[in-house]
């Protein structure tokens, strides 16, 4: 299966991830193992946490990445699968309250190699930015933590480019490491802003695009798939739609992108769902897609998509027209 190689390290992964939020949880532990399994024996390298996820529910804490530490200790594949988690986000209840103190960043990835049962994490993210805390102290914790043995590579989630610059460039001053990769929102849908609740969440844009196409720093585009609008309006129209994908999605913009990824998808013999996922795979920077699948279903289309390419003009064709 093509693969993408991610510059500034040995990372060479299938352009999908497989995100795991609700697995031990709204997915249970068995169908949490099948999907694991079928997503990892079918190619697939990066599975995707977090410290918070299930926070949300009682009793929910850390529900996901203990999950992955039962599947990989029941299944030995710990050597197949590069692990991906973040760290250092707000308490829920307390949004506007940073966490990524040196004590803060640290405490979180203790949790997570704990709930995970592992040594060392390969892809370690923070979860959210503080933008008064400068770059640099961040980047010496998490080099400290590089060379402690604790993590390999590490990345920014819902960070600005401005602030990811601000650290690449002290990286590159102290010659230590930089950050790896992104993760923002992204995907084939745009967003009415009016629905986005969370204000710390970064949904790509031009400034975000011009900054990923420049530098070509690698991209993780979360809520890839825009919850399913695109293979739900297709099957069954806005009926078919939970009232907050339709508040997030619906639009003449996407209304139009549907039509346009249909008629891709009858070209190209492909599900509207690969179609959706291949204009990421197939931008001028390494994209890789982070899947939330809960079905073999939506495993076996999304390992489908990372092996199908769009030329330009058709990812600008699916854009505009």
């Amino acid at each position: 299966m093509s693969r993408i190689t991610i510059k500034g390290t040995d990372l060479s992964l299938l352009p999908v991830a497989l995100g795991t939020a609700d697995y031990g949880t709204a997915v249970t532990r068995e169908q949490s193992f099948r999907l694991l399994d079928q997503f990892v024996d079918g190619g697939g390298s990066v599975v995707d946490s977090a410290r918070v996820y299930a926070d949300w529910l009682p009793d929910g804490h850390g529900m996901s990445e203990k999950t992955i530490g039962a599947w990989l200790k029941a299944s030995g594949k710990r050597q197949q699968i590069q692990i991906s988690t973040k760290g250092a986000h707000p308490d829920l209840s307390t949004m506007n309250i940073s966490r990524l103190s040196p004590r803060d960043i640290v405490s979180d990835l203790d949790e997570s190699l704990a709930a995970l049962g592992v040594d060392e994490i390969d892809l370690y993210w923070l979860h959210r930015d503080e933008r008064n805390r400068p770059a640099g102290e961040i980047l010496e914790t998490l080099n400290r933590l590089v060379r402690e043995g604790k993590i390999r590579y590490f990345g920014c989630s819902n960070w600005r480019s401005d602030r990811i610059e601000e650290a690449n460039a002290y990286a590159k001053d102290k010659g230590i490491q930089a950050f790896f990769a992104s993760q923002i929102q992204w995907s084939l849908a745009e967003v009415n802003e009016e629905a986005i609740g969370d204000r710390t969440m970064v949904v790509m844009d031009r400034a975000e695009l011009n900054f990923h196409k420049r530098s070509e720093m690698a991209l993780f585009a979360f809520t890839s798939q825009a919850k399913g609008f695109f293979p739900k309006m297709a099957a069954g129209g806005a009926e078919s739609l939970r009232d907050s994908t339709k508040q997030t999605y619906y639009n003449e913009i996407n209304l139009g992108r549907l039509a346009r990824a249909l008629e891709l998808s009858g070209q190209l013999s492909v599900p509207v769902s690969a179609i959706v996922l291949a204009y990421l795979i197939s931008q001028p920077f390494p994209v890789i897609p982070v899947i939330g699948s809960h079905t073999q279903t939506q495993i076996e289309e999304a390992l489908q998509a990372a092996e199908v390419r769009l030329t330009p003009q058709m990812v600008k064709y699916l854009e505009e027209g």
